[in-house]
């Protein structure tokens, strides 16, 4: 059986960790502040010094951390990922990045003769936890068809988009899609009040038409906001933030429309709140 490293054990990567050891993998981690690691090494998981460590010792990696910054710090170096792979290891980054960093950090794989697979997920904190993620993935079809056995531990699907860096590109698409059906669903909810309509009819109604797994999500956490939260704004805004950068030519006005209100959200301090929070919130 394959032995698997994650780096970075917040909702997503713990959640991974969790899985894992479910299927009596030996799993290896690694996090930024150890003291989030305990309750995995209560649950079976062996902590390591560095990402470095957790490369020499794995088959396969993950690097599930917060954003460019954070991946890169865990990736370079002389204790980074990199430092400890070989071309036998698979390379996995499941975090939301930016299309300038996923690219550099493919190329240098590329160059170095490594496996790499770009692997955001979608299914929140519950798909983590269950084992039903959803992975958005690009890179090579053959690293991918040798790694599906080992990825049944984690997920209930998987799409594949292309070479290295088109997962990451979905992710981008789908979170600003996304951010923007949460927000409309908000503005509609408020206008229907303003109307003089049963909003609790309203939203149900709208579970219905148009539906959807985006507008059944957003109805539930406007009813009542979800303690552990699923998805923070923090997260949301940067995701927007990476997904601007990467219009060139496109004209995005939703969009902008979209991060300008998680921008408030977080000057309003808000940032650590679930990211549904803006329609609740009338920001």
């Amino acid at each position: 059986m394959k032995r698997i490293a994650v780096i970075g054990t917040g909702i997503m990567g713990s959640g991974i960790v969790k899985n894992y050891l479910k299927n009596k993998y030996t799993v290896y981690v690694w996090n930024r502040n150890p003291d989030r690691l305990n309750a995995l090494i209560l649950q079976g998981a062996t902590a390591v010094n560095s990402p470095k460590e957790a490369a020499e010792k794995a088959d396969i990696v993950f690097e599930v951390t917060a954003n460019d910054e954070s991946s890169e710090s865990v990736w370079m170096g002389a204790n980074g990922i990199l430092a400890g792979a070989d071309p036998d290891k698979i390379l996995i980054t499941s975090a939301t990045l930016s299309l300038p960093w996923i690219d550099k950090l493919a190329d240098i794989c590329r160059k170095k003769g490594l496996q790499f697979l770009d692997m955001p997920m979608t299914g929140g904190r519950i798909g983590a936890e269950t084992g039903q993620l959803i992975l958005l993935t690009g890179g090579t079809e053959n690293t991918l068809k040798n790694l599906e056995p080992d990825l049944k531990a984690i997920c209930a699907k998987i799409f594949f988009f292309g070479k290295p860096g088109s997962g990451m590109r979905y992710k981008l698409i789908l979170n600003m899609l996304q951010a923007i059906h949460i927000s409309a669903f908000g503005e509609a909810l408020h206008l229907a009040e303003e109307m003089g309509l049963d909003i609790k009819k309203v939203g149900a109604a709208l579970g219905e038409r148009p539906g959807g797994t985006t507008t059944n999500l957003a109805w539930r956490d406007f009813q009542m906001q979800p303690e552990p939260i699923n998805f923070s704004v923090d997260w949301i805004a940067k995701d927007l933030k990476y997904a601007k950068q990467a219009a060139a030519k496109t004209a995005t006005p939703l969009l902008n429309q979209t991060l300008e209100k998680y921008n408030k959200a977080q000057e309003k301090g808000l940032g650590q709140k679930d990211w549904t929070v803006i329609n609740t919130d009338k920001i």
